[in-house]
């Protein structure tokens, strides 16, 4: 008597679809952690942003409600970090006034070493810049009082590199205030310290 023996059953094997998946999602995960961890560990909080002068020239409020000026600022960009030197590859700078703002300009993009101080002398125009009726109103009082208190705030974006590694793009927000502005043609000018956010 012959006995026919079973063919062995086959094994399913697991799909290849799973084996993608799972590899892909470490793969996320181990570059945000590498992220994460470059992050804490070089991330720029030694930028120091000061405004260390400020003047106004032709100073005009016309019969139309608007005005015309020219904001001479000086700011000074100190980046403490040991390892990490920062790409400025845009950067906007605008003068504020009660809310409004007055007036504008942007800075060519340049690069900043470790520990290095790095002055933009930043010339902002207001050129028929129309006002709200409340901010004319200030406007005129403190040119009477002599002095204008105005806010200055800086929009870039940067990279930051560490060796040759570069990380992308993060935007850095600079706010200034109060920046006493006198009117005086011999005017003196306290340092103002500003708070940088990233």
């Amino acid at each position: 008597m012959v006995r026919e023996r079973p063919w062995p059953s086959r094994r399913s094997r697991p799909g290849i679809l799973p084996c993608i998946v799972f590899t892909g999602l470490g793969i996320i995960v181990l570059v945000s952690l590498v992220v994460l961890i470059f992050w804490l560990v070089v991330r720029p909080k030694a930028l120091e942003y000061t405004v260390d002068d400020a003047r106004v020239y032709g100073f005009n409020l016309t019969a139309s409600h608007a005005l015309n000026a020219t904001f001479d600022l000086t700011l000074r960009s100190y980046n403490r970090n040991h390892r990490v030197s920062v790409y400025y590859d845009f950067m906007e700078v605008t003068v504020w006034y009660d809310d409004q703002m007055v007036a504008f300009t942007e800075v060519a993009p340049f690069y900043q070493r470790r520990r290095n101080v790095t002055t933009l002398d930043v010339i902002a125009a207001a050129t028929s810049t129309p006002l709200l009726g409340s901010v004319e109103k200030s406007l005129k009082h403190d040119r009477s009082a002599g002095k204008v208190g105005l806010e200055v705030r800086v929009r870039a974006r940067i990279r930051l590199k560490v060796g040759v590694v570069k990380t992308k793009h993060y935007t850095l927000r600079v706010y200034c205030a109060p920046v006493l502005v006198s009117f005086s043609a011999t005017p003196t000018f306290d340092r103002v310290y500003c708070d940088v956010d990233i």
